[in-house]
């Protein structure tokens, strides 16, 4: 059949469903390159042909070229995709030990699929509770208590942001003797605020992972419910499974939204919520000793005051976007694991002026897609220079432009207790 196939092919060169078959019997025979080699061509011919794209990454994948795969399959599985394509990427990302990025691919299959179970994946990402602890376990299998392997070192720049949580956290739990010794209880709450994609959410796991702390990630639609008392128990019970198995990070992403002004709300639903937070951080009826709440928020202004008193969130901490030299150390880590020449992490930092680190990663994104269109012809990562990152940071605009311009009138106009200074400061503005 394959001979016939590709006697066909000499008189219809760009028969696209013709190559595809021929591919797949190449594939079948376990003659990967190939089947490459005619998958490279649809792609030339149709560049959005996700089936050939999805063929290929199994080429590369079956020939061990991962990281090539692990690029293709991101691309296609970007905006929709297909059980296949989820399962192929997964296995990519844990051979190359890309755990996080693997738990979310498997959650992704998870969506899908309630139903699917793939032991080689339960083995290598579930996140089991250990028989002394108890844990407080979301509806899809997952564990939702985590030991973070993030730290510091893998947080680029960001120093004071860092020196300020050493103090409020770190520090108390390297010396509960001494806080003992004046009445002090180690934890509390600290609220990270900022523009977007600039590190809040890293900096809470690197946080958890430094103090070798249990670690509880929970969004709005892990609490909020629509039925009355609901949201306060699902509240009341992670709190709960934090206290029970401290030290523990309760880290809250866009709080502004479970804790906003209550002087703003009509429902009373709402206010009972934000009474049973302040209740939750107060410890009224138990012991919050050892447990610290991290909130991430990137409008601070919306937050209800009462968050703000001291024993709850009093700390506040700004992370701004990160300056030249924490811009050079983030590219230096989205680029360590990818084919590269000789980079100039000193220009890039510079070009990208105002960019966060969500931004960068864009970047480096853009600047991959390009080089894989042109390792298609013959299967080959080719390596990223200086001047394909620099003609991709020409093409984003700066994330945070927006979210300075609306901070700016906030930091101006409703500062009456000094809380937006930092705004003012790293825009150079005097009040």
């Amino acid at each position: 059949m394959l001979e016939s196939l590709l006697q066909a092919l000499q008189f219809s060169p760009d028969n696209i469903p013709l190559k595809l078959q021929v591919s797949k019997l190449y594939a079948q025979q376990g003659d990967f390159k190939n089947a490459e080699l005619h998958l490279i061509e649809i792609i030339d011919l149709d560049s959005k042909n996700t089936e050939a794209k999805f063929q290929l990454a199994n080429c590369f994948y079956k020939q061990n070229k991962i990281p090539a795969a692990e690029v293709l399959l991101e691309e296609i599985t970007k905006n929709s995709a297909t059980l296949s394509h989820l399962e192929l990427l997964c296995h990519c990302q844990i051979n190359q030990k890309h755990i996080s990025e693997a738990q979310e691919t498997y959650k992704r299959l998870l969506e899908i699929d309630p139903n699917y179970t793939n032991e080689s994946f339960d083995s290598s990402l579930k996140v089991m509770p250990s028989q002394s602890s108890q844990s407080f376990v979301d509806e899809d299998g997952l564990s939702f208590l985590k030991k973070p392997n993030a730290s510091f070192d893998k947080v680029g720049g960001m120093d004071e942001v860092k020196n300020e949580i050493s103090l409020k956290i770190i520090k108390p739990l390297e010396h509960k003797d001494l806080y003992k010794a004046y009445g002090k209880k180690v934890g509390g709450g600290i609220l990270l605020y900022g523009p977007p994609g600039c590190g809040k959410t890293l900096m809470a796991r690197a946080t958890a992972g430094e103090i070798k702390a249990n670690f509880i990630s929970v969004g709005i639609n892990d609490i909020l419910d629509m039925w009355i008392g609901s949201s306060e128990r699902n509240l009341h019970e992670i709190f709960e499974t934090a206290r029970q198995n401290n030290p523990c990070v309760i880290f809250i992403d866009e709080i502004d939204a479970l804790g906003a002004n209550r002087t703003d709300m009509n429902k009373t639903a709402g206010r009972t919520v934000i009474n049973q937070f302040l209740a939750e951080l107060d410890g009224l009826e138990a012991d919050n000793d050892g447990l610290l709440v991290l909130g991430a928020t990137n409008a601070p202004w919306y937050l209800d005051p009462a968050f703000r008193r001291p024993g709850r969130f009093d700390r506040i901490i700004f992370v701004a976007p990160p300056d030249e030299k924490a811009k050079a150390e983030i590219f230096r880590i989205h680029l360590a694991n990818k084919p590269t020449q000789v980079i100039d992490y000193v220009a890039l930092s510079k070009a990208s002026k105002e960019f966060s680190g969500a931004d960068i990663q864009a970047v480096i994104d853009k600047a991959v897609e390009k080089k894989l269109e042109a390792s298609f012809k013959d299967g080959i990562p080719k390596p990223l220079t200086t001047k394909d990152i620099l003609k991709s940071i020409k093409k984003t605009k700066a994330s945070t432009k927006e979210w300075f311009a609306s901070a700016k009138n906030y930091a101006l106009y409703a500062n009456d207790s000094g809380l937006y200074d930092d705004i003012l400061t790293y825009m150079k503005i005097k009040k």
